[in-house]
């Protein structure tokens, strides 16, 4: 769950972003998983879908880097954080998000998608799992 006040807005990377509503100093923890909110989803489950929920799973989940055998779908506003080469979270952990520096009110929440894949992004509906 996002620990910090933020808005959407359309985004100059792709579609929607996710934007800091007030200062957010470096080294700040911007999001925690929460079970009770973040919805951890085995790999099975995920595979069995179709159509609009399958898609919507490939476009807003990731694979749990603690456990191959689940997927995760953040439970609020944290699936609309873009990726950026150069982001401004860290999300080199599977459980928590800070900020690697200063973010202005207003500026987009980026972070680095290939962390979350060994061999770099896709969306999930485009690899195996």
């Amino acid at each position: 769950m996002l620990l910090v006040d933020v808005y959407l807005d359309k985004s100059p990377i792709q579609g929607i972003g996710v934007f800091a509503k007030h200062h957010i100093p470096k080294g700040t923890l911007i999001w925690k998983l929460d079970p009770r909110f973040d919805r951890i989803i085995d790999v099975e489950t995920y595979e069995g879908e179709t159509g609009p929920v399958k898609n919507y799973l490939d476009r807003y989940s990731y694979p749990d880097r603690r456990d191959p055998a689940y997927i995760v779908f953040e439970a609020d506003d944290a699936r609309y954080m873009n990726h950026d080469d150069e982001p401004n979270c860290d999300v080199s952990s599977p459980e928590e998000t800070y900020a690697l520096r200063d973010i202005a009110p207003g500026e987009e929440l980026t972070c680095n998608y290939n962390l979350f894949f060994e061999t770099g992004f896709d969306f999930l509906g485009d690899r195996h799992l």
